[in-house]
């Protein structure tokens, strides 16, 4: 996202959505699109390096007005969509590494030094990516009975038979911390086995009911870089955890290939990762 908002002599501003060593043909550049109140995409070249980027108007991308409409889920969703198709066009032609969603410089030339800058460290993170792909995987613990109505019941609940309800309260607790403990260790053996099958592996954050819509927690968020391959492998190993039975406290759900996002991290440091417009 933008650091500075652009003045009225900049209308347009430079969005960069992966860099990459092979430039993906015009014919497949022109039939893209990326953020829809933008221009074309085009490519830069940088040093040994080409950055695929679209100009986009600073009135709806400088850092106020992004960050409102990133607060709406409709438009926060229209522009992850938009990244990821400039990012797939650039992925054409080999590995990418792509950049965070909303990166923003203020022309060409400040693309182009922030590529030229960390060419040497892009470059072994293009190497360390090319023929490899990610696949993502979701654990959730198996969804349980629902609890009763609070308050059901409860004027039964006097003396012998108010304590054989704090009894049954009190097991349902432990049931549920002893199935909570049981999906984690679960979760813990689904990961160790997948490993085996790839080169690196990273976790997420687990996602709350409210994205993931499901009413049992979310225990593992996990990706997998795997070599191409190896893609038969992993998925064969997904196919055992899933039907062999093995596992009764959680259910594994998995997507992929994708192109490494989670894997395209270009610069150890956050706070100067390429996510501002340049002077």
């Amino acid at each position: 996202m933008s650091e500075y908002p652009a003045g009225p002599a900049d209308p347009d501003l430079v969005c960069a959505f992966a860099v990459t060593r092979t430039a993906p043909d015009g014919a497949r550049l022109a039939a893209a699109t990326g953020h829809e109140e933008g221009g074309p995409l085009r490519v830069l070249r940088a040093g040994g390096l080409c950055l695929v980027v679209q100009d986009v108007p600073a009135a709806l991308f400088d850092e106020e007005a992004l960050a409102e409409r990133l607060n709406r889920p409709g438009d926060l969703e229209r522009c992850a969509r938009a990244h990821h198709r400039g990012v797939e066009v650039a992925a054409a032609g080999g590995p990418v590494v792509p950049l965070p969603m909303a990166t923003l410089y203020r022309g060409d030339r400040s693309a182009e030094q922030a590529v030229a800058g960390r060419e040497a460290a892009l470059d072994a993170l293009l190497d360390r990516l090319g023929d490899r792909t990610e696949w993502a995987v979701k654990v959730h613990a198996v969804e349980g009975p629902a609890e009763p109505a609070a308050g059901s019941g409860a004027h039964r609940h006097r003396g012998a038979g108010g304590r054989d309800y704090l009894s049954r309260a009190s097991a349902r607790r432990r049931d549920r911390r002893d199935g909570h403990a049981r999906a984690q260790a679960e979760a813990e053996a689904v990961d160790a086995e997948l490993r085996r099958y790839a080169v690196a592996a990273t976790r997420h954050r687990p996602q709350s009911e409210r994205l993931t819509g499901r009413r049992s927690p979310q225990v593992l968020n996990a990706a997998y870089l795997v070599e191409n391959a190896e893609s038969d492998a992993f998925t064969r190993a997904l196919s055992r955890l899933t039907a062999d039975g093995r596992f009764t406290a959680v259910e594994v759900g998995a997507s992929g290939p994708w192109i490494p996002y989670s894997f395209a991290r270009w610069d150890a440091d956050p706070a100067r990762a390429p996510q501002v417009v340049g002077a």
